[in-house]
């Protein structure tokens, strides 16, 4: 079956989450990755945190469906294979530090000249031009910088770095997103373009809702730990038998109210002069958490979440890590999937979130380094056997 992005090649030219995170989307939705690789080593996710013998879980979660190319792209042989690639490409991405793709002679405005048709997608810490474009980044850099950490945690602890990766994979998304449009924009100029995105950009972008408030209310707004607003019940609840993670998340607007009594089985709540307006449960909160978390902490979190789910009242029961790998929800979704890969075995990964009727993505297992060179040069550039083995040899490949 064709996917979305059939015939659209990609040379991914990252590292680390990202980029890796924006090419991989890319593939599930059917474009042909091209992972260039250097020779020794390859993406230096491939050894972050090894737990054996083989490519880490960390690599091989962001880079399946791709192929993997090596080139030393220091040695001119290999800039010149690198360019007969580019010319035959669509799109490359790239997230290296400030400046490293020029100072090889492989930046915008010499890929361009070789195929105008290029989108060369750009991720940097703080992007290409501005008073901190020169600095490199990381998550909780960019999470920082970006606003998210000052109202992340709870108001009597620091700034707090949240795990999901805003930063990183959000950042990927994004960059996703960009090519796209400069696809689709192709169509009509027949000209690529340059695409940029920067991590501290990208976080900014998911906290306007923090930015909208600063401006209403007049000042930053501050940390408010699990509590979404003045909503009650807006919060997490504990839950039996009272483990780390044996909580829920109940979120109940005012017209949620009765149907919320209904699950607790108090509707007499209803006429409580404490509790008859979204502003007098909001003064009263105290008690009424007290009022909730009395009830739930008698039962588990997915007998909250199935009751008040049943009764149309938003709830969610915290799941651990083991939890979400073991999600029949998740799992009948295809959104955790199991992959087989060399010297490893079955592994648990993400699939695709991006549900497309007519052209469902799959999960193929990433590529060994360099696995797929030689058919590689071979079609692109057109190179045989012999001069396969003098490439390694010179340590192009």
């Amino acid at each position: 079956m064709s996917q979305a992005l059939s015939g659209i090649r990609v040379i991914d030219m990252t590292h680390n989450q990202a980029g890796p995170a924006c090419t991989q989307m890319l593939a599930f939705l059917g474009a042909d990755i091209i992972k260039l690789e250097e020779p020794k080593g390859g993406d230096v996710a491939r050894q972050n945190m090894r737990d054996q013998d083989s490519d880490s879980l960390f690599f091989l979660l962001l880079n399946a469906n791709k192929r993997s190319l090596t080139l030393n792209l220091k040695t001119e042989e290999g800039k010149a294979l690198f360019k007969q690639v580019i010319a035959k490409s669509d799109v490359l991405v790239e997230n290296f530090g400030p400046g490293a793709l020029d100072r090889l002679g492989l930046g915008y405005e010499v890929l361009r000249e070789i195929n105008p048709r290029l989108i060369y997608a750009t991720i940097k810490g703080f992007g290409t031009y501005g008073p901190y474009s020169g600095f490199k980044s990381f998550e909780p850099i960019a999470q920082a910088m970006g606003g998210a950490m000052s109202v992340t945690g709870f108001p009597e602890n620091p700034p707090t770095y949240t795990f999901p990766a805003i930063g990183d994979s959000g950042t990927g998304m994004h960059m996703a997103i960009g090519i796209l449009a400069a696809l689709q924009q192709r169509h009509a100029t027949g000209r690529g373009q340059h695409v940029e995105v920067s991590m501290q950009d990208a976080v900014v972008n998911l906290i306007r809702v923090s930015l909208r408030d600063h401006q209403r209310l007049g000042h930053p707004m501050p940390r408010s730990g699990n509590q979404l607003g003045h909503t009650v019940p807006g919060t997490t609840y504990p839950c039996a038998p009272g483990g780390p993670n044996d909580y829920v998340y109940i979120f109940a607007q005012p017209q949620m109210w009765r149907a919320f009594l209904g699950v607790l089985g108090q509707p007499e709540l209803a006429d409580d002069p404490r509790f008859k307006t979204p502003e007098a449960r909001w003064e009263n909160r105290a008690a009424l958490d007290g009022i909730v978390e009395a009830w739930t902490r008698q039962r588990s979190k997915h007998e909250v979440m199935q009751a008040m789910g049943d009764a149309g009242v938003p709830c969610g029961a915290c799941l651990d890590t083991g939890e979400v790998l073991a999600d029949p929800h998740l799992r009948e979704r295809d959104m955790i999937v199991d992959v087989e890969y060399p010297a490893r075995g079955t592994y648990q990964t993400v699939g695709c979130p991006i549900k497309l009727s007519d052209s469902p993505a799959e999960v193929a297992r990433p590529p060994l380094l360099g696995e797929h060179t030689e058919a590689l040069l071979a079609s692109l550039c057109g190179v045989g056997e012999a001069d396969v083995r003098q490439l390694r040899k010179n340590g192009v490949i």
